[in-house]
């Protein structure tokens, strides 16, 4: 077997070397006029974090590729391309290559507010000694609404602070509560990390109903998608019954100057940096490599990702 690869512009050269049978091509200035467009049964898209930074139209590509068998993404998450992928074409994530970023971030969230870190970072800047009351992380409560690979990760990283942990998912196995349970596990946990994909089901999930469920004073933490949270509901949130969170992703994204978020009460924002790493590129095209080479020998990629996930 034998495949044309169309990638992303400027990743190509991470697929350098692979195997013969897949010709790499970066995906040409006007691909839906390309006249191998219909060679193509390969197809990686660009990392994007937004609809609107497309320089073509997705789902036109896609719908094109009269050929096309299989779509890599080189994200965990799929919520922005997965609308484009036509029905029986293979797709997958990267899950599990941002893992250690992702969860050395989420921990380093909950230990800023429980420290009160913005507090002292402000008054280092006023040159003003102003001791604040913190709170410890050891003992409390986790509750992972979305309890994948990141969820699994961070657990092992708070596991020395012997905290209890509670885990939801989209259906129940073994100890792992349904979405279903989630009201009821929502008012037992201090710290609530929030890991889901971006769906139908999970638009908006933390809401005002959600919220207040959660205990007074406790700690939201999203991993997962801005869009996932009601920022309406979460600034009220703060406001009427001390709900603190560490948000690295926010609705809207990028979040705009004046925002209420930026100055809300116990609320830590970083822009989106989860993978913001220099090894970025060498974690999530191993991946892609591993996922090639296993496609093209007639194997299953690993990391499927179901189209109404």
């Amino acid at each position: 077997m034998s495949a044309l690869v169309w990638t992303a512009k400027g990743t190509a050269e991470w697929l350098a070397g692979l195997d013969e049978r897949l010709e790499v091509v970066e995906v040409p200035a006007e691909p839906l006029a390309d006249p191998r467009l219909n060679e193509v049964r390969v197809l990686i898209p660009p990392l994007m974090r937004n609809a609107a930074d497309e320089d073509f139209d997705l789902t036109a590509l896609m719908a094109g590729a009269k050929n096309l068998e299989y779509v890599q993404a080189l994200s965990a998450g799929v919520d922005n391309i997965v609308h484009a992928v036509p029905d029986g074409v293979l797709l997958c994530s990267v899950r599990g290559a941002y893992d250690e970023l992702m969860a050395e971030l989420l921990l380093t969230g909950i230990l800023t507010v429980y420290k009160e870190i913005p507090h002292y970072v402000h008054a280092q800047d006023a040159g003003s000694w102003a001791p604040e009351q913190v709170r410890v992380v050891q003992g409390k409560t986790v509750l992972y609404v979305g309890y994948g690979s990141i969820s699994r990760c961070l657990e092992r990283y708070l596991a020395p602070f012997q905290v209890r942990t509670l885990k939801v998912a989209r259906t129940r196995r073994g100890d792992i509560a349904s979405l279903e349970e989630l009201p009821g596990l929502l008012p037992e946990a201090d710290i609530v990390v929030l890991l889901t994909p971006l769906t139908e089901q999970t638009r908006g999930l933390v809401g005002a109903d959600f919220l207040a469920r959660m205990k007074p004073g406790s700690l939201l933490v999203n991993g997962a998608r801005g869009a996932c949270v009601e920022s309406e509901a979460l600034l009220e949130a703060t406001r009427e019954r001390g709900i603190q969170a560490f948000l690295d992703v926010t609705d809207p994204e990028p979040l705009p100057a004046g925002h209420p978020l930026w100055s809300a009460p116990g609320v830590f924002i970083t822009p989106h940096i989860g993978s913001l790493v220099a090894d970025n590129r060498e974690r999530c095209f191993q991946v892609v490599r591993e996922n090639l080479t296993t496609w093209v020998n007639g194997g299953a990629p690993k990391n499927r990702v179901e189209h109404g996930y």
